[in-house]
């Protein structure tokens, strides 16, 4: 083969490897990052710290670096070139700066369809919906901003359970500022809410019970249009979650009176962040009920607390007794298994009439109590009947028991009878 036909047959066969080599080697130009590299090395924890959390980014995950939030160049060798001007170096945003500056990211919706297309990208226009947003207008600088809660360097999923803003770690992520009294001072914000709710019957169920949908700050406030709840708007707030007790109080009597007095709905009897778990002792006349704080001896309302705790009272003693007699008869050994799974009908009209206690009448609540009496009448005589049965089945095992007793000492009396007429036989054969 003539040689110069050979140079080119090989340099057209030796191409596609050449682009190949040419493509890994911008790749790998493009993954470098002199930032990274030169901050991990540094001495100064304030300067090498972002370097080694970055390693857990989400944004680090998505392909993204340091040059993307900072600008500069990362393939650059020397810190001056790699922090030039020229090639689009910003350096450290002021923390005032922070909303616009992840909003030039997350607010643009072509950008974020290429990482993640369900994520919002209204969160910067509504934070400054926020009281935090607003304040930070005015030049407060002690308000939250987006690294406030997600962090900065080390950023996580909001789904990933290490990230600030996970469920279970929200309350703590608030509180490193609404629980700091000192940091607070002068902003005339009560500092106790992170404590409070901690006692909660949300933060047990959310610590304690790992119930992730259980509320925390956010649920409630907010969190990128983080706003408290006003008095014309908490109820709507509780009503997410407790949608029939906020339909109940909307046509209840209470609703008129609580507006008239600018009451708050659901946090005049329940409080706002130290919500204590509903109880019994909330309804009623007695000493300790929350009715009484409003209404007085004689008038309807305290007419209509004490009736419906004596008819959840009654409810509640009569479910006692049925199944304390099933429970007697059961362990006799009586078959009562379905008269116990009916006695459901009766807990259920309990949980029911709890609920009907928003309504503020006693007429609503003795509907479902009515049924629930009946089932607990009807489970109670049930037991009673399993018990008779279990004495009728004893005296009948008694009589039996002397019957074949009285049979056997007729056979041994018999027996004895016929042994001493053989010994006298035998007597007379001698």
């Amino acid at each position: 083969m003539h040689p110069v036909k050979h140079i080119t047959v090989v340099g057209w066969r030796c191409l596609p490897m050449a682009v190949v080599l040419l493509f890994c080697a911008t790749a790998f130009a493009q993954k470098k990052s002199s930032c990274i590299e030169c901050h991990a090395r540094l001495d100064d924890p304030r300067l090498s710290a972002p370097a080694k959390l970055f390693s857990n980014d989400i944004h680090l995950a998505r392909g993204l670096s340091c040059n993307d939030c900072h600008g500069g160049d990362p393939n650059a060798d020397t810190k001056e070139s790699a922090k030039d001007p020229r090639k689009g170096y910003l350096g450290k945003p002021k923390t005032s700066d922070s909303p616009a500056y992840c909003g030039k990211c997350h607010s643009d919706a072509n950008l974020m369809k290429r990482f993640n297309p369900s994520l919002r990208v209204d969160q910067e226009r509504e934070y400054y919906t926020s009281v935090h947003g607003k304040l930070l207008k005015t030049g407060e600088q002690r308000v939250a901003t987006c690294i406030s809660c997600h962090s900065v360097h080390g950023i996580r999923a909001v789904n990933d359970p290490l990230s600030s803003v996970y469920p279970s770690n929200v309350a703590e992520t608030c509180g490193k500022c609404h629980g700091n009294a000192d940091y607070m001072r002068g902003l005339g914000i009560p500092t106790d809410q992170y404590v409070k709710y901690k006692t909660s019957v949300h933060a047990k169920a959310l610590y304690e019970k790992q119930d992730l949908s259980a509320p925390t700050c956010n649920d409630c406030h907010g969190n990128h249009g983080a706003t408290p709840p006003g008095i014309a708007s908490v109820a709507n707030v509780c009503g997410q979650c407790h949608a029939r007790q906020a339909e109940l109080f909307q046509t209840s009597p209470h609703k008129a009176a609580f507006d008239q007095k600018l009451l708050g709905e659901c946090i005049t009897c329940h409080s706002n962040h130290a919500i204590a778990a509903p109880g019994d002792h909330m309804i009623g006349t007695q000493q300790g009920a929350l009715c009484i704080n409003c209404h007085t001896n004689g008038d309807r309302g305290f007419v209509a607390a004490g009736r419906m705790r004596s008819q959840i009272d009654q409810l509640i003693g009569a479910i006692s007794k049925s199944n304390d007699i099933l429970t007697q008869a059961e362990r006799a050994g009586m078959e009562v298994s379905r008269p116990k799974f009916e006695m459901k009908e009766a807990t259920d009209a309990l949980t029911h009439a709890r609920v009907l206690i928003h309504s503020s009448s006693a007429v609503e609540v003795d509907k479902v109590v009515a049924p629930g009496l009946a089932a607990s009448v009807k489970g109670y005589q049930a037991g009673i009947g399993a018990l008779a049965e279990r004495r009728f089945r004893r005296q009948g095992l008694a009589v039996s028991l002397v019957f074949i007793l009285f049979l056997a000492l007729l056979v041994y009396l018999k027996v004895r009878q016929i042994e001493s007429r053989q010994k006298e036989s035998a007597g007379d054969a001698h």
